[in-house]
């Protein structure tokens, strides 16, 4: 029989309010969209201020040495707490905890009613317009920069990204972008890169043979001949001649024809030929890439070593919104209110500004916690340098602290950390791991990859050549599983030949 009847049922729903919203994106902002985020915050909110005369959370951190970290607030803002009575509304705004947002994940947070929460609430933003997570209204938000060009910088990240190279040569390489100038061409000392790194100068000059791969061709020359070599190399245009006028580019300069045909070895006809080639190439590779000026990463972590032993990570204060809810304020505004209209605007407003300030100091504690359980866990790059990175992944550092994986991940993302060794971004401490042949531990892939090497190194005194398979044989010898097509990614990474061709130049020399 059909009919129609009313009932009413009682069930579990995921619900993700709009505060947990807000509390997500702000976690996984950077501090200059941060930043960007509260000054319109500020302009919207009459009942947010700026707390200027708050103590500053430079002190505020943690020690590790060989105990536990300890963990230390941020910066503790003042009036966290709004007790003066609001309406309805403006309390079921704050049901919602922030502690929820980073002890799991919102798919994992259900709520009891018969009906849905995917409706904002009155007077409240819409926190999920906000940042990456949705398109923001035109002229407002964070996704504006998502339509401009590409600079050069990212140009050559996402390039890098795409190689074969391990997180510590990853690494290397972008310290060696962050070297490049606007005009493409690598400014400063290896050497020096390479001592701060805490790895040999090869190693770096391997990497960079690496980006010198990268498009437009010439970019992170150190040199104007350095640059039109690798350009006349993809040609297959460099030959003795051309080096002799690549290295002759100051008679060129000075139109002394004679001297070059001389120094080059060629008539006047293939001379000018020559100096038309090098007229077709490119100088400044990177001129092309214009847009706005690249943004100086300013760190939101800071670790340096503890007088006592271990080392001491700190919240940059400079990046960190000191805000308070303007109570004085308030009871005035509220005082004035006639209308229900403007009563409910000052409690919404009221209730945001709270909800803010919690989400705030939370995120600055939760960025403290997992980046002093990422400096436990790595501490030996930062003792040793770049060699001794460990296998790391998020759910060791979710299961170490008591938080979910995915808080992890939003917490690590554009997130940068200011070392002795340099400033890295949060994912970079998270690297792969190979599995030993017992299956019972695990061996850094970037560990694997230099006994791989050491072994090749030996080739010429042992005057045996491994080929691959034979490499992947001593390997699980040693206790690592490792697959044959592994061992070869690793080899081109590092820029060595086949076996065969090792073969050849082993009895040629």
């Amino acid at each position: 029989m059909i009919g129609q009847r009313l009932e009413v049922r009682q069930g579990q729903g995921l619900v993700i309010t709009p505060q947990l919203q807000q509390a997500i994106k702000l976690l996984q902002l950077s501090n200059q969209e941060l930043e960007t985020f509260v000054e319109a915050e500020l302009e919207r909110n009459p009942l947010l201020k700026r707390d200027e005369e708050a103590d500053l959370p430079g002190e505020a951190g943690s020690e590790l040495g060989g105990e536990a970290p300890v963990e230390a607030a941020s910066d503790p803002h003042a009036e966290l707490s709004f007790d003066e009575a609001r309406p309805d509304a403006a309390e079921q705004a704050m049901d919602t905890r922030a502690d929820d947002v980073y002890d799991a994940s919102p798919g994992e947070r259900a709520t009891e009613g018969p009906g849905g929460g995917d409706e904002a609430q009155p007077g409240l933003s819409d926190w999920s317009r906000t940042g990456k997570g949705g398109p923001a209204p035109e002229g407002e938000g964070i996704e504006r920069a998502d339509s401009r060009a590409l600079t050069l910088w990212e140009h050559l990240q996402a390039q890098l990204s795409g190689t074969p190279l391990s997180a510590a040569d990853r690494a290397i390489g972008l310290a060696l972008i962050d070297m490049v100038d606007d005009h493409g061409y690598l400014r400063g000392d290896l050497a020096e890169m390479a001592d701060r790194l805490g790895c040999g100068i090869d190693r770096v000059e391997a990497v960079l043979a690496v980006c010198h791969g990268f498009e437009p061709t010439g970019i992170m020359a150190r040199s104007v001949p350095e640059c039109l070599k690798l350009q006349l190399v993809e040609r297959n245009r460099f030959d003795p001649a051309m080096a002799a006028l690549l290295d002759n580019l100051e008679l060129l300069a000075r139109h002394n024809l004679s001297a070059l045909r001389s120094a080059c070895g060629v008539d006047a006809e293939d001379l000018s030929e020559m100096i038309a080639e090098l007229k077709a190439l490119t100088p400044r590779p990177g001129a092309g890439f214009g847009g706005e000026p690249a943004q100086t990463v300013i760190p939101d972590v800071l670790v340096r070593p503890d007088p006592a032993g271990g080392w001491r990570i700190e919240l940059n204060a400079d990046t960190l919104p000191r805000l308070l809810v303007d109570k004085r304020y308030h009871g005035v505004v509220s005082a004035g209110a006639r209308s229900d209209t403007e009563k409910t605007f000052v409690a919404d407003c009221a209730a945001q500004a709270n909800w803010l300030v919690k989400s705030l100091d939370q995120r600055a504690k939760t960025i403290l916690k997992v980046s002093s359980e990422i400096v436990r866990q790595q501490d030996a790059f930062f003792a040793f340098g770049v060699e001794f990175l460990r296998p790391l992944n998020l759910k060791t550092v979710a299961d170490a602290i008591g938080m979910h994986e995915s808080t992890v991940s939003r917490v690590t993302s554009n997130k940068y950390m200011a070392t002795p060794r340099g400033v890295f971004e949060l994912k970079f401490f998270f690297t792969s791991a190979i599995q030993s042949v017992d299956g019972q531990s695990s061996h850094s892939a970037e560990a694997v990859r230099h006994r791989i090497k050491a072994m090749i190194d030996h080739e010429a005194r042992d005057g045996d050549v491994l080929s691959d398979d034979r490499i992947v044989e001593l390997l699980n010898e040693a206790g690592i599983d490792i697959a044959r097509r592994t061992v070869a990614k690793y080899r081109e990474a590092l820029r060595i030949p086949s076996s065969v061709e090792r073969k050849r130049r082993l009895k040629a020399g």
